[in-house]
């Protein structure tokens, strides 16, 4: 699928959410490589943080982002695994006014190229929420990296045909 030369690229705003009980700023290899991807790929690093894995502390941080006018894209990683302190997917449950099925799903088949069946055990899931667009990934560096270099890189690129998230983004909130 190209993108289209002939277009301005528009930079959009994305906050970098790692969700851990464990990992400081100093050890977050995955939200280092997501940094690295937007910012490489010319968007604008709007925030950056560390959650415990703690569904009602992860819904606060991702309210307060949703309403942040400066903030149009949410990367979250860590915490959608199976385990009982894994729960992303139920606080994106939470504050999501519609969910992105295809997201997961698509991650789920890149993903299994990488490790085989062990994908299955990924929550990987996106939504929209108050017009702002939640990606969860998983918390591991290759993780995070096929999800950006296999989907979000030309999803959150206005240039990219037939069609793309930016240029949904004007039409979120319409009722």
């Amino acid at each position: 699928m190209p993108i289209d030369e002939s277009r301005t690229f528009i930079p959009i705003r994305i906050a970098v959410l790692t969700v851990s009980d464990t990992r400081s700023l100093a050890e977050d290899r995955s939200g280092d490589a997501l940094v690295e991807r937007l910012e490489g790929a010319g968007h604008v690093l709007a925030a950056r943080h560390i959650e415990k894995d703690d569904k009602s502390t992860i819904v606060a941080r991702l309210n307060i982002w949703i309403d942040d006018p400066q903030i149009d894209v949410i990367l979250t990683t860590g915490g959608t695994g199976v385990t009982g302190r894994d729960v992303t997917p139920e606080a994106l449950a939470q504050v999501q006014d519609k969910e992105i099925p295809g997201f997961g799903e698509l991650f789920r088949w890149l993903s299994y190229q990488s490790i085989g069946t062990s994908t299955i055990q990924s929550r990987a899931t996106a939504c929209v929420a108050r017009g702002t667009y939640i990606f969860a990934l998983p918390g591991s560096t290759g993780a995070v990296k096929d999800a950006w270099d296999g989907i979000l890189v030309t999803q959150l690129d206005n240039r990219f045909r037939p069609c793309n998230f930016v240029e949904l983004m004007p039409r979120l909130t319409e009722r």
